[in-house]
């Protein structure tokens, strides 16, 4: 996001204590940023606008959420992926509101730039306005977020319009929606043929219920570029092609941390997965032969 014509609101406080944000300057230098020092609402519609593009991942700790801070990404997601990543579900169905409540406090008290969304799982908001504002406020009360996130389109229109009316800002998501995997019949791309007009249809609902942007996945590059050209608020792409207003990715994926076949929308930047195992290998070598701990890791 640039900030040739961005006046950052400095007067609002930050997450965390000075002192941790002191000591995560020292461990994870920070990146140079063109953007506002606090990314808000406000500055996904202004990326639309001057055609910056949105940098979004997702994080579930306050280790990664430093880390991402530091080099720059614009929003971090508290996403349901969790569930695989952290939890060791085999889906997102089971987690919980209870689960990710800490996960997303996490999060949101390590960054002192991103905008922090806590993702709203499945069976949190399907029955109705009142239960999703329930628990829109509870991430709101209880973690620091800034913002949440939703699945479905028209489905989710008055769901979204009941949290905004609160004064929640509310990220939707359409396309491909993982929490109605089975409803959809698998991990199947969306917009295709005539599923073109219904996900036009969908797009412009949630805009019109006041979501501040809108998540598009697995859905063919050419009507993701319809849609963000339909649309007034952002777009932001999960394997959508590269002419939505943002990206965002699951970071273990592009991390390296994927067990089995990397989805084909993602790029991987790094092989972590092997790093650390080689550094427990090297470390369980050096236990076993002595050579750890030495005389230089020991107090006299």
């Amino acid at each position: 996001m640039s900030e040739q014509h961005v006046q950052p609101d400095a007067s609002q406080p930050r997450h965390g204590s000075d002192s941790a944000e002191a000591s995560s300057a020292t461990a994870y230098p920070a990146a140079h940023t063109d953007g506002p020092k606090r990314v808000r609402t406000r500055h996904f519609q202004q990326a639309k606008h001057e055609g910056h593009k949105i940098t979004g991942l997702t994080s579930y700790d306050q280790l990664t959420a430093r880390i991402f801070d530091e080099a720059g990404i614009d929003f971090l997601l508290v996403g349901d992926s969790a569930a695989n990543n952290v939890l060791g579900y085999g889906t997102t169905l089971p987690v919980t509101v209870e689960e990710l409540i800490p996960l997303t406090r996490a999060v949101a008290g390590a960054v002192t730039r991103a905008f922090v969304i806590a993702d709203m799982p499945f069976g949190s908001y399907e029955n109705g306005p009142e239960d999703a504002l329930h628990t829109a406020v509870r991430f709101m009360k209880e973690t620091g977020a800034h913002a949440v996130k939703l699945e479905g389109g028209e489905r989710s229109h008055k769901q979204i319009r009941r949290i905004v009316s609160a004064g929640i800002p509310v990220m939707a998501h359409i396309g491909f929606t993982p929490q109605s995997e089975h409803g959809l019949g698998g991990h199947l791309i969306q917009g295709r043929g005539d599923g073109v007009a219904q996900l036009l249809a969908d797009a412009r609902s949630v805009q019109e219920a006041g979501a501040f942007a809108v998540v598009l996945e697995m859905i063919p590059a050419d009507t993701a570029r319809q849609i963000t050209t339909a649309l007034d608020i952002p777009t932001i792409s999960v394997g959508a092609g590269p002419e939505c207003d943002g990206q965002l990715l699951v970071w273990t994926d592009w991390a390296g941390f994927t067990i089995g076949r990397v989805p084909k929308f993602v790029k991987q930047y790094a092989q972590l997965a092997d790093i650390l195992s080689d550094a427990a290998t090297r470390w369980r070598a050096d236990v076993a032969s002595g050579n750890y701990p030495g005389p230089e890791h020991s107090y006299e």
